[in-house]
């Protein structure tokens, strides 16, 4: 099942997407007799198991043509974030490859703390956007990035979840492009506190929520001495129609299930809660600049420019895409730094 939230211009809902079909869940729910059926995707997800079924229910009757409901094309409605609000976003290390990528590139030694456990960092849940247009402030293109990356809707609340457990807890997936300003984040880093201002301003996740079923023909095994549940489902990112980044999900090292474990250590975990896999191996313009120039000196550094389209797909998940645009004004915190005593 894919679940989307979406706008028509004058109305916020959820709705199935089927077909290129996005049809309206609560007025489908509606026909069924369901009445107050949720029309945001928090309040479905904290519906559980029994509203995610029934949904699972409304999906079968209208693919089977026993249910009429109101619908629209894709392309008549406004795609929005699966969760436009959600209850918080964190961001995993799940891929090695990328990992010992960057440290090489940086002349460092891989850290074997990575092999150890997994780690994320929280960002800011209240800048998550959809497909569509990414507004970013002068200081953002000062090495303006993506980062392709998979990620996990929670649905439904847990604590001190052991990673053989974890995966009941995910909801669903998509895809998440982690939009990187670096020297923003590099200075910030420095001080050994962050990344905050380097991630604050954008992170993109969608185009839909795609349940578990839908992908267990993808399903693999975990890499040895690990637990949960791993798909090989292909990972690629175009800029302006020019591919510049190819993976699978298949190489996640930690799991999201490990993942999970951790982040509910002592801690709630909450239905809406969003946790990002972490970037794939090549899955950013950081990594392939100094993959780049450590081969070749001369090789010229590419990073995201105003106007830029960034169109992110995973087999099973859609394809995600943006448009980089550029906010007219000349206002720069990097410019209020105090230089010296």
């Amino acid at each position: 099942m894919k679940l989307v939230t979406y706008s028509d211009k004058l109305h916020q809902s959820i709705g199935l997407y089927i077909n290129t079909k996005v049809y309206n869940l609560p007025k489908a729910a509606q026909k069924k007799g369901y009445t107050d059926f949720p029309n945001n995707m928090l309040e479905f997800l904290n519906g559980g198991e029994s509203m995610m079924d029934f949904a699972r229910e409304l999906e079968h009757l209208i693919k089977d043509g026993k249910l009429e409901t109101e619908h629209a094309n894709e392309t008549d409605v406004i795609i929005l974030a699966p969760v436009p609000k959600p209850t918080s976003c964190r961001d995993g290390y799940a891929f090695r490859q990328h990992v010992a990528a960057a440290r090489r590139n940086r002349k460092v030694e891989m850290i074997e703390e990575f092999d150890q456990y997994p780690i994320f960092y929280f960002t800011n849940h209240n800048a998550v956007q959809g497909p569509g247009e990414i507004w970013c402030m002068p200081d953002h293109f000062q090495q303006l990035d993506f980062e392709l990356e998979a990620a996990v809707v929670i649905g439904k609340q847990g604590t001190n979840i052991k990673a053989k457990d974890a995966d009941k807890y995910i909801a669903g997936y998509c895809i998440m492009n982690d939009m990187s300003a670096r020297v923003l984040q590099m200075e910030e880093m420095k001080l050994n506190l962050g990344p905050a201002k380097g991630k604050d301003f954008s992170t993109v996740i969608g185009p839909y929520l795609v349940t578990p079923d839908e992908l267990k023909e993808k399903l693999v095994a975990a890499k040895p001495n690990h637990t949960g549940n791993n798909y090989n489902l292909k990972m690629t990112c175009k800029v302006n129609g020019k591919q510049v980044s190819e993976g699978s999900m298949g190489d996640m090292d930690w799991t999201f299930a490990e993942i999970i474990e951790r982040c509910a250590y002592g801690a709630n975990i909450l239905p809406g809660d969003v946790i990002g896999s972490g970037t794939v191996g090549t899955g950013c313009f950081l990594e392939l600049n100094g993959t780049g120039k450590l081969n070749d000196p001369n090789y010229a550094t590419q990073w995201l420019q105003p106007n830029d389209v960034v169109e992110m797909e995973i087999t099973g998940l859609g394809k995600l895409t943006n448009t980089i645009r550029k906010v007219n004004t000349d206002f720069s915190i990097l410019a209020l730094k105090k230089m010296g005593k």
